[in-house]
């Protein structure tokens, strides 16, 4: 059995204090991704979205686990959130947010061993939007990034800090906003949740 330990390999990624933000340099990974819109409230899409997403990250695990001797945990659940102008992010109103929703996954899953894992939860549950579910490569590069503390509706104070941080280093925001859910929200309470915020950045124009 072969056991690899991506929460503690990639700790200097998915560890941020929660006192002060840090730039961190993030290398090309990859991830199981899918894609959608809408408010993850209260969107239906977001939720069968989740669904597919959960259900083929779990059953590749497991079927490398029994047919490779490869053992590994299914990695937090990330999100890359946007509208389509950039700058006008509105944390209050999210009915017009666009949203890659996306887990790490260790380089030795294969093309091959995904498909046969989205042809297994084909044939078991065959979910709503698993079609959607890819594997592909994201390069993030570097980024600010802050651990926010409390219920997602209290970002806004965190967030402000994160881009003051960047302010101060002259750098601007160079990306799509990104949190890694380190929590379940369905079963901590909110003022437990624990969310890396996180942006890509570029030196200032000069």
């Amino acid at each position: 059995m072969v056991k690899r330990d991506l929460k503690q390999e990639l700790r200097h990624l998915y560890s941020p204090s929660a006192k002060a933000a840090q730039i961190v340099d993030i290398p090309r990974m990859n991830y199981l991704m899918i894609d959608g819109s809408g408010d993850p409230n209260t969107a239906q899409e977001y939720k069968d979205a989740l669904s597919a997403l959960y259900s083929v990250a779990y059953t590749l695990r497991f079927a490398l686990k029994k047919g490779e001797g490869l053992e590994y945990p299914v990695m937090a659940l990330e999100g890359l959130w946007w509208v389509e102008d950039l700058t006008k992010l509105d944390m209050g109103d999210k009915s017009n947010w666009f949203w890659t929703m996306m887990i790490v996954q260790p380089e030795f899953v294969t093309r091959t061993a995904f498909e046969q894992a989205v042809e297994a939860v084909r044939k078991k549950k065959n979910p709503p939007l698993l079609d959607r579910v890819r594997l592909d490569s994201y390069h993030e590069g570097l980024s600010v990034q802050i651990l926010h503390l409390g219920p997602y509706a209290d970002e806004p104070p965190t967030l402000e800090r994160l881009s003051a941080y960047a302010e101060a280093n002259d750098c601007v925001y160079a990306g799509k906003h990104h949190e890694i859910y380190l929590s379940d929200s369905q079963h901590a309470a909110p003022d437990k949740l624990k969310t890396i915020l996180r942006y890509p950045i570029a030196p200032k124009a000069t």
